[in-house]
């Protein structure tokens, strides 16, 4: 049975890559871009092998689906992201004009909602979609970092 194509279903999608890069020793964040039900980009972490502050999955997953549309405008799009985007990954996305951006956890500390980063004006955001089985992986990869120092 195909499941219906919907948040839950593309949330899933990201929590696989976010899965991916726990794996390899990243902070456990994924995320996937998708444009008329299809996933044109996926994407995560990739800080610690690549060795740059800047290689966050949305960041990954931007210049991938860019590149898949062959242009930098991001309409009609929606990112499905594990952790709500920083400051940073918010300012691209803000010059990406994105359409929407769905995540599953909160980032209380760095996210851009407590930090009031600006999102383009045509750009929606909504969050909580299977936010718990992220949170607890972030958990995870956490406590398991603080056990192994």
């Amino acid at each position: 049975m195909i499941d219906s194509y919907d948040d839950i279903y593309f949330m899933k999608k990201a929590l696989q890559e976010a899965e991916t890069g726990y794996e390899k020793g990243e902070v456990p964040v994924g995320a996937v871009i998708v444009i008329e039900d299809k996933i044109i980009a996926r994407a995560h972490n990739l800080t610690e092998i690549l060795n740059d502050v800047t290689a966050h999955a949305e960041m990954q997953a931007i210049t991938a689906a860019a590149n898949f549309l062959g242009g930098k405008y991001l309409h009609n799009c929606t990112l499905y992201v594990t952790l709500e985007p920083c400051q940073m990954c918010a300012g691209a996305l803000y010059w990406s004009q994105i359409s929407k951006i769905v995540y599953a956890a909160r980032d209380e500390e760095r996210g851009c909602i407590n930090l009031r980063t600006k999102l383009h004006p045509k750009t929606k955001i909504e969050g909580g979609i299977l936010e718990d089985q992220a949170s607890k992986l972030l958990k995870r990869f956490f406590i398991e970092k603080r056990n192994l120092n």
